[in-house]
Order: structure tokens, then sequence, then C-alpha cells
């Protein structure tokens, strides 16, 4: 069985090619050719925590794997990330298992891969004007995904602790030269006239809303926010929204999302109003974007075919390099 540590993942995975990969992925969800059974998850309280198990078949990638993930929002800020994991991939031929892969990386790359995916679909295509919305591990991987799929030129940078913001907007100043890159005081100015935003944060109270959203902007949204929400309502309500499962999406808290399920629950939207998922519209079966002026909202909940999709270019990558620690069972 092939072992890959976190610091090879992160040497192998490619992460235009895994924007390309979850094209077919998600098609094949959305299409009913990809077995993803519900997510289960235990629950510790006293942390706000959830260990969640994400099992997947994706016929188009020929990914047998499953991924176990533990969400605890409180180590936001520390030194170990909120989302960590790890991934088991097996033979889809004959069942044995064939790699077990540090799922942390992966899952901070497939996660800003998709929202880059939905970028591609949804974005008007002159999108200069990126908000990151938070200052963790997603912040900076959808800063480097987004800039993969519009032509970026101003990247703002805001969360809850100015000396972070101030921190991450310097990192992506190296990682990503040629693009004005700064921290700003609010959420409000970073959202302020921005043709994309990001936000990936475990606020409880909403971090985008609506009044301040310019015509035409594409938000993407992948925060876990415990006894809250990141979105507010007018925004879900006034955006053509697309998730990745409705199924997903939907489902009871906390697999699903409260930014969708609080305005359900008020009245403010029904369930029909998701538009599309995001497999619907790399298949042509959902238009996108009607307008340039429309609001469109991609919202995530994370799904086992990102994964899968995932672990297939870092598989491939890793044998044709020789990498990895080849081990028994």
């Amino acid at each position: 069985m092939l072992v890959l540590n976190r610091s090879e993942i992160e040497e192998l995975l490619d992460l235009s090619a895994l924007i390309d990969a979850l094209g077919p992925a998600m098609a094949d969800l959305s299409a009913g050719r990809a077995s993803v059974p519900d997510r289960i998850g235990a629950a510790v309280p006293d942390r706000d925590g959830l260990l969640a198990a994400m099992p997947g078949f994706v016929p188009s990638c020929g990914v047998l794997a499953t991924k176990l993930v533990s969400l605890f929002p409180h180590n936001a800020g520390g030194p170990l990330p909120t989302h960590q994991a790890v991934i088991a991939v097996f033979d889809a031929g004959t069942g044995e298992p064939a790699a077990l892969l540090d799922g942390t990386a992966i899952t901070a790359a497939r996660t800003a891969a998709a929202s880059a995916l939905s970028a591609r679909l949804l974005a008007v295509p002159d999108a200069k004007v990126l908000a990151i919305i938070g200052t963790g591990v997603q912040a900076r991987s959808h800063a480097a995904a987004m800039c993969l799929v519009r032509p970026i030129r101003e990247i703002r940078v805001a969360g809850r602790h100015q000396d972070r913001a101030t921190a991450l907007a310097a990192r992506l100043s190296d990682e990503l030269p040629g693009i004005d890159i700064r921290p700003v005081p609010s959420y409000a100015e970073a959202l302020s006239g921005a043709d994309l935003a990001c936000a990936c944060t475990h606020a409880v109270e909403p971090v985008v809303r609506r009044e301040w959203l310019a015509p035409g902007v594409h938000v993407t949204s992948v925060g876990y926010n415990v006894g809250g929400r990141e979105v507010d309502a007018a925004t879900v309500a006034g955006s053509l929204l697309c998730v990745e499962s409705r199924k997903a999406a939907l489902a009871p808290y906390p697999a699903g999302s409260n930014d969708l399920l609080w305005p359900i629950r008020d009245g403010v939207i029904t369930p029909e109003h998701v538009h599309a998922e995001l497999g619907e519209l790399v298949d042509g079966t959902r238009q996108g974007r009607s307008r340039p002026d429309q609001i469109t909202l991609y919202k995530s909940v994370g799904v086992a075919v990102q994964d899968a999709a995932a672990a297939a270019l870092i598989l491939a990558a890793a044998r044709a390099a020789g990498a990895g620690l080849h081990v028994a069972l």
C-alpha cells in the first residue's frame, strides 16, 4: 500500500489540473453515476467538533475511496487547522487497499478547486477584483485557485483579526506576484465593488451581506459555521444559487448548510430556490448566469467525489515520480 504524507501531497498536487478534473467528477455526481452515500458524523459537543466519514466511488476517475475528516472550529488561529483528514483509497476492481493519503492538504486544495470551478462556470469572464473573507488555510488556497480561472488583478483580505489579515496578505503577495494584494479593515470594504468573493470562515454572524455586494459578483461560501452562518438570507434569496449536491446541502445540520437551511426554515426561500448543482452546469442540463449584473452564489458543504478526483491525480503523479512509502498490510 502506498503511503503519502502532507508535504509529498502538496508537492504532487497540481491545482490547475484538479480544477479540470472536478468537472467530470461533479457531472458523475449530478447524473447519478457516482456512488456517494449520505455522510455520517460523530459529534464532540464540548468542542463543537465533528468526525465525518465520506465514502465514494467515481467512475470518471475510477477511484473508490473514503475520507475521515475532523472539523474542529476552535482550532482557528492556532497551530492546527480546523479541518484534518486521512483518505484511504481502494482498488476499484478488487477492493484491495491501495493507498493511504494525508487528507488535510487534499481537503484544502479540493475545496478551493471546486470554488474555482464554480467561478469558471458562473463568474463574469473579466472578474479582476477578489475579496477574501477569512485568514486561514482555505482563504490562502482560494486566493491561489481563483487566480487560475479569472484575470485577478486585486485581492482584498479581511478577517476578524487585522494582524492575521495583514500576515495573509503579505504571504499571498509573495506567492502571487504581480497582483495588488492588501489587507482591509472590514468585510464591507473587502466586498465593495468586488467581482469575486470567497467566504472561508467559522463566523456565527454573516460576513457576506447583500448591501455590501456589487451587481454581478460571484460569491463562494465554504465555511463550517457552528450555530450560525456566513451568508445572510438576503444574499441567498437574491442570488442564482448553485451547490455541489442538493441532497448534501439541504441535509439536516450539521451535514447540511445553515446558510440555506435557515432561510428555508424562516420562509425566505424554498428548497426549489437551489438553481443548479455544479455537475448540472458542467454537463449543460442547467444554465448559469443569465445577465452580467446577476449575483451568483456557490454554497459548498464538501462531497466525496472531490476527494476521489484529487486522490486519482495524486496517485498518478506519485506512481510516475516513484514517490511515497510502500508498506505491506
